[in-house]
């Protein structure tokens, strides 16, 4: 018989292996999905993790990976902040859809006029719409102890549906015939967030998440609220003993992740997505959990872990167009990710072992 035998402390060797382990599974799970579906697993998997890097089209794919990967970066740099401590801040979708109408909001105040302090004035807008967000869950928990967990989830149908009354109502576009959705801000330079190297998929939103990744480095490595987000996370007796003080640390872990939440807002209304409709949100403060997780909630881990995440999307979009999956089966091979990564991260704190019946 086998049984579960904790180790006397947690190993390291496990806890950087595990994510290869997940990925490994997900592939053999993955696989055995699409062939319940008739579809060919090897040329599944293949056509998901080769394609978009080695294909025939990999010269188009290939730039795809910063502008999938730089809002999940972006967003999960931020939840790690607080994941870390203890602080579970699961709606970073709502503040990345809060964020994305603040900064849209302004650009279009200001249209037609072309000035240069229209989209830093339209960062600040959904920096602060995140944030501002954020703190709803921050201050209810911090004030009257809720829970953060239900608090930001349910915030999320609550900016869902103000994302809708926006498309359809003070944001719809005037010239758009009757159909839902703001003017587009490709046609607005002064508001665009447009390539700053062409061809490459390098936008201010994908420099924004590089930027994110080196902050959060310094903060958790070399400053000492870094060290107190660690330390609550690890030891929360010690923290307390140590003058940590917790309401603080609840208020600047969810306000960082509700404001990189709705940075990438923001970046990507004026960027690859173009405009407030009704369906702009694409999952990704739900997809950057994974990523999150899936990179350790280290800052360089969730850069590989976002754009991993970020070839799975990509050739996803390829494997529905050239194989005829479904898109619930993608975003099931996605989800089998954390699934496996929280499955295999339990022997990173306990070693399997052989025991007799007689013991059990």
């Amino acid at each position: 018989m086998l049984k579960l035998e904790k180790r006397p402390q947690p190993s390291r060797a496990f806890s950087y292996l595990t994510p290869i382990f997940a990925v490994i599974a997900t592939m053999i799970a993955g696989g055995l999905l699409f062939a319940a579906l008739g579809k060919d697993p090897v040329l599944a998997i293949r056509t998901i993790f080769y394609e978009p890097l080695f294909g025939e089209f990999a010269f188009y794919y290939a730039p795809q990976l910063l502008v999938k990967g730089g809002p999940l970066i972006l967003i999960a740099v931020g939840l790690s902040l607080g994941f870390r401590a203890g602080i579970w801040n699961i709606g970073a979708e709502g503040q990345y859809i809060i964020g994305a109408i603040c900064g849209a909001a302004v650009g279009l105040a200001f249209y037609p006029l072309d000035a240069w302090y229209i989209f830093p004035l339209m960062v600040i807008a959904g920096a602060l719409g995140g944030l501002l967000w954020a703190m709803i869950p921050a201050l209810l928990k911090v004030k009257f102890g809720t829970n953060e967990i239900l608090v930001s989830l349910m915030l999320v149908y609550v900016a869902e549906n103000l994302l809708a009354a926006m498309a359809l109502g003070p944001l719809k576009n005037p010239e758009g015939h009757g159909f839902p959705g703001s003017r587009n801000l490709k046609d607005y330079p002064a508001a665009h967030n447009d390539e700053l190297i062409t061809g490459t998929g390098m936008h201010w939103g994908v420099a924004a998440a590089f930027i994110a990744v080196i902050l959060a480095y310094i903060l958790l490595n070399r400053h000492s609220l870094g060290f107190s987000i660690r330390l609550t996370g690890e030891a929360p007796r010690a923290a307390k003993f140590s003058g940590v003080n917790p309401a603080r640390l609840i208020l600047f872990c969810l306000g960082m992740s509700g404001l990189t939440a709705g940075l990438a807002g923001l970046f990507e209304v004026a960027g690859p997505a173009g405009q407030i409709s009704i369906d702009f949100n694409t999952g990704y403060g739900f997809t950057a959990i994974i990523v999150a997780f899936l990179g350790r909630l280290h800052p360089v881990g969730i850069l590989l872990a976002g754009l991993l995440m970020a070839l799975t999307y990509i050739g996803g979009e390829i494997a529905q167009s050239n194989m005829g999956l479904p898109s619930a089966a993608i975003q099931a091979f996605q989800g089998m990710l954390l699934f496996f990564l929280l499955a295999v991260d339990l022997l990173t704190n306990y070693r399997i072992r052989l025991a007799a019946k007689g013991a059990a």
